[in-house]
């Protein structure tokens, strides 16, 4: 076939969707249902992208099922706490279009397909501090959903990192951990443990992983099973080319497979979902911090596709100057071979009998922040005195509680973890101080000083423990600070974190419809951009769990709806 421009086309269809992350796939799914014929292109084998590796956790103020959970939340409190953490830097309609849809949105995918959410109830957010911040009621989590329902195509769905299984291939979120953990300590844990187990060994009998899915897993999966019951082809293998001009709008694209270059007429337009700046070294150059991070959470696949698509057609990328999404990340060996980057999410830095030190052995950071304004911490520090690797300090007893990054809770030997180089242990701090390169008299006299904080409930530097996100990841039990108790035990436990980046603010200039601006500020026709490809609505600042996902979806959303509309 042959366009009005001489261009000649493989495929037709009404809207092109580059990306099958959660974003994309919203997008195409919502395109469906409108009746639109949808193709999504996807350059790896699986569905999913990084959103298959998060924790799947969505930012939504005011939505029905924390409501309907007895957690009340309003959206102009949110406006007030975005205004608060933003500033005039992040004025933007899309903010306000984003806290009164999001809700409605979220809603209609639940009564339109496979996809179910449930409240996270009490889950602060991270500035709690700010006016309109919430304790509870703005994060929902997706339900589990049984990876069964697949089939065969279940290993398209992108697994979690390795760092985030059990066994090998086992899946569980973090009430199911607690559980776990607890599981001597009631009937119900127990019993609930003994079937994630059983559950888990049974799928290994056909599956290469379990197929208990949670978290970032459960979301894809539910949509990419909503995508195959509305009769939505992915195609994968195939990259994003170019998109293609035709009479002034976006009117298709240039797609890589693996049997050669293919054009792919879209009536409606290409949305652009792939995956944002990710590991484009150029894009990274530009728009990460001066000292760019070496590590990046993102799949290997995400290369700034659709970012350098867009900017060709004519598309403006913005950026806040805060461009990443940060969190600290330690360098796991992995038993295969390899190295994991581990996420420091939650799990570690608030505990009580923790601290983070610089090469100097100095605190530079509340270690019960979120892990955005935790990396955030190690930049300013590093722009003063070396801070990059930033090292997590604590004693043996701490570790056997609490974990620390990927060795677990109750883990008493850490021989081979400190021969694999995971840690370094120490007798003292001047032994440990000499082993990581960390100014020994700075070490002792920081671990004395938190040692003095800790016995006072009080942290005079940092004010660890002053805030509900800090207490919320705390130890409850742990009186009368529940992120603050001595380091005295032996031996002591050093752990290397580096900063990684989630995500990245930096993208795409777009309406709140997801349509595509350029250089001077007038939508391109055809042409939508949704999930980390778009320009972030919150400006390089990171508000609370889901702060990707949430705008993904509900933008993607956005943009199917216009382009069905717009013919």
């Amino acid at each position: 076939m042959t366009g009005g421009n001489g261009n000649s086309w493989d495929r037709e269809v009404d809207l092109l969707v580059a990306g099958a992350g959660p974003g994309g796939m919203t997008a195409g799914l919502v395109a469906a249902l409108e009746g639109l014929d949808v193709l999504i292109c996807e350059k790896s084998q699986q569905v999913g992208g990084t959103g298959a590796t998060s924790a799947g956790t969505l930012w939504i103020p005011g939505n029905s099922q924390n409501r309907e959970a007895g957690f009340v939340d309003r959206a102009d409190d949110a406006a007030r706490y975005l205004d608060a953490l933003i500033g005039d830097n992040g004025a933007d309609t899309r903010r306000a279009v984003y806290l009164e849809d999001g809700p409605g949105v979220i809603d209609d995918l639940v009564a339109r397909t496979e996809l179910g959410f449930v409240a996270c109830g009490r889950h602060p957010d991270y500035r709690s501090n700010l006016p309109g911040a919430a304790v509870e009621g703005r994060a929902i989590v997706p339900e589990t959903f049984d990876g069964r329902k697949l089939g065969a195509d279940f290993a398209r769905v992108r697994p979690p990192i390795p760092e985030y299984l059990l066994f090998g291939g086992m899946m569980v979120g973090k009430v199911d951990l607690v559980r776990m953990l607890g599981r001597y300590r009631s009937v119900g844990n127990f019993a609930h443990t003994v079937g994630l187990v059983l559950r888990y060994f049974m799928d290994r009998l056909r599956f290469r992983r379990g197929t208990r899915l949670t978290m970032g897993n459960a979301l894809v999966g539910r949509l990419f099973y909503s995508l195959k019951r509305n009769g939505v082809p992915v195609e994968f293998g195939a990259a994003l080319a170019e998109v293609v001009e035709e009479e002034g709008r976006a009117a298709g694209a240039v797609l890589e497979t693996g049997n050669g270059r293919i054009r792919v007429r879209a009536r409606r337009g290409v949305v652009l979902a792939t995956g944002g700046v990710a590991h484009n070294a150029a894009f990274r150059a530009a728009f990460m911090p001066r000292a760019e991070p070496k590590y990046s959470l993102a799949v290997e696949e995400n290369t700034g596709d659709g970012l350098a698509a867009g900017e060709r057609f004519g598309g403006r990328i913005e950026s806040s100057g805060e461009a990443g999404l940060w969190t600290p990340v330690s360098l796991n060996p992995r038993k295969g071979g390899g190295t994991g980057l581990y996420p420091h999410i939650l799990l570690d830095r608030a505990k009580p009998g923790l601290i983070a030190v610089n090469a100097a052995g100095r605190r530079f950071v509340n270690e019960a922040v979120s892990y955005h304004d935790f990396v955030e911490g190690m930049f300013r520090a590093h722009e003063v005195g070396p801070s990059i690797p930033a090292w997590l300090i604590c004693d043996a007893g701490f570790v056997r509680k609490y974990g620390l990054g990927d060795i677990h809770p109750e883990t008493g030997n850490l021989a081979r973890f400190e021969k694999a180089g995971y840690v370094t242990l120490g007798a003292t701090a001047a032994e440990l101080a000499g082993k990581i390169g960390v100014d020994p008299e700075g070490l002792a006299d920081t671990i004395a000083r938190h040692n003095r904080f800790a016995e006072a409930g009080t942290d005079a530097d940092f004010g660890k423990g002053d805030t509900e996100l800090n207490r919320f990841n705390g130890d409850p039990g742990n009186r009368p600070n529940p992120c603050l108790a001595p380091i005295s035990g032996t031996p002591l436990v050093a752990m290397a974190v580096w900063p990684a980046e989630l995500a990245c603010s930096a993208g795409l200039a777009a309406t709140a419809d997801g349509q595509v601006l350029g250089e001077d500020d007038a939508p391109i026709p055809g042409l939508y951009a949704c999930g980390n490809d778009m320009g972030s609505i919150m400006a390089g600042t990171y508000p609370g769990p889901g702060t990707t996902l949430g705008p993904a979806m509900v933008f993607g959303y956005r943009a199917a709806m216009h382009a069905a509309r717009s013919g």
